[in-house]
């Protein structure tokens, strides 16, 4: 097992911290390492997809889970796989698209390990149909402060407190996951333009569950009239009488591409009002008014910033904050104040993406909950972000709804409560399962989880 002493951030690249890595390659290294952690705790780390600080640990230990990384059993028959938590959904698309599988579900990077998407309960564009990344686990393996290994199923109150638990019930080893079928890895889309929010709203809920996934880009420098504007994409896995002779010949090839990675040094400003504004205006003007039927990868489909490695880097030395938020539905207008509030400050974001949340999954601290999600990336460095951002939780919260904490940088704790009402729950499992704190994060001591 290698040992090194590394600074660590969250995707979004603020708020170094230096831990202690550890890279187990079995799981009797695994616990001997939570068995042998000091004051400061552990925490399990993937591919170091969240975006804040919730997979950092300063001054303790963190467990590198990337070796673990076997898929130990498919079972085509009955729909399932057995796979350490260190296995990425990349991998698992190369494994099981070519048997005409797919995963449960996938959020906007494949890059993040089966670990990593329990912890975060992650969701996709699916949600309405297909839940979050939790309801399709069978059974997993549990870590836990003793050194133990500990089967758990879900209906039970550790596993609740476990999927979109953050990594602070333990370390998740192993798990069994349900996959669904599909006939083929291209995606048959449809696209079409909406003029304002109240038009995108209106043309997303007419869109009903006719496709299983759906979410719309948002241009959020645009302004009186068109403020909201945006293009709604939906997208079905193709069925294969449905492809062109050509493709029909590898029906379930999977080639992600890749163009070259974003230079290591951007300049801070490269990203900044005028560039966004020309971005999203050239964006919003070369989409098309109304298209159907175009086939796209899956790649190109569900994971577009994957094709740029390091895409991360180009907001520039100081990183980038994503502010992710759910209101339900009946509270429309707080999205729309939201979305004016940000339009009107003139906050330069390329990326602000729109979905429909459906029924909540059992987690306790799990993100979504039934109704509108809006994701957007801000550059760290705005004057006063800070301060608006906490304004936008208070409406939030206001609201009924809640901020991601999978992707939370700088969230205050005096919100918490009212976003995440099971919190007293998951922090009476923790208190009794782990009284000493032994799993700690950058994130629960912030945040006081």
């Amino acid at each position: 097992m290698s040992v090194d002493t590394v600074s660590l951030t969250g995707w979004g690249r603020t708020a170094p911290t230096t831990a202690l890595r550890f890279r187990p390659r079995s799981y009797e290294e695994a616990a001997a390492v939570v068995r042998g952690r000091g004051p400061r705790g552990v925490l399990a780390r993937g591919l170091g997809r969240a975006h804040g600080d919730a997979a950092q640990n300063a001054g303790g230990s963190v467990l590198d889970m990337t070796a673990l990384n076997r898929v130990h059993t498919i079972d085509t028959r009955t729909g399932t796989v057995v796979c350490d938590a260190g296995v990425s959904l990349h991998r698992l698309m190369e494994v099981l698209l070519p048997l005409g599988r797919f995963v449960p579900v996938t959020p906007s990077t494949r890059h993040i390990t089966v670990g990593g998407a329990i912890g975060s309960d992650v969701q996709g564009r699916d949600h309405r149909l297909s839940g979050s990344f939790s309801r399709h686990v069978g059974s997993l393996e549990l870590l836990t402060a003793d050194g133990e290994v500990r089967t758990v199923l879900p209906g039970t109150a550790l596993f609740d407190a476990t999927a979109g638990g953050l990594g602070l019930t333990g370390v998740v080893l192993a798990a069994t996951l349900r996959f669904q079928p599909v006939t083929s890895s291209l995606m048959s889309v449809d696209t079409e333009r909406a003029t304002d929010l109240d038009d995108l709203l209106a043309r997303f809920t007419a869109g009903g569950d006719r496709h299983r996934y759906a979410s719309a880009w948002l241009d959020l420098l645009a302004r009186g009239g068109a403020t909201g504007r945006g293009i709604i994409t939906r997208g079905e896995h193709a069925p294969l009488h449905t492809l062109p002779a050509r493709a029909r010949r590898t029906p379930l090839a999977f080639r992600p591409g890749q163009l070259p990675a974003a230079p290591a040094l951007v300049p801070a400003g490269l990203l900044g009002r005028t560039s966004a504004a020309l971005y999203n205006e050239l964006r919003f003007r070369a989409a098309p008014r109304s298209r159907t039927g175009e086939l796209q990868r899956i790649p190109t489909f569900f994971h577009a910033l994957d094709g740029v490695p390091h895409w991360n880097r180009l907001h520039g030395r100081g990183g980038f904050v994503r502010y992710q938020f759910v209101v339900p539905y009946g509270q429309e207008e707080t999205l729309h104040r939201v979305v004016r509030r940000l339009s009107t400050r003139r906050c330069p974001s390329f990326l602000a993406v729109l979905k429909r949340f459906g029924r909540a999954d059992p987690g306790w601290l799990s993100f979504p909950a039934p109704g509108w999600s809006l994701a957007l990336d801000l550059p760290v460095g705005l004057p006063g972000l800070g301060r608006f951002l906490d304004g936008l939780d208070e409406e939030v919260a206001a609201a009924g709804g809640r901020v991601c904490l999978a992707k939370d940088a700088r969230m205050r704790p005096g919100v918490l409560a009212a976003m995440y009402p099971r919190l007293p729950e998951f922090r009476a499992l923790r208190a009794e399962l782990d009284p000493g704190g032994a799993f700690r994060s950058d994130l629960s001591r912030r945040l006081s989880l």
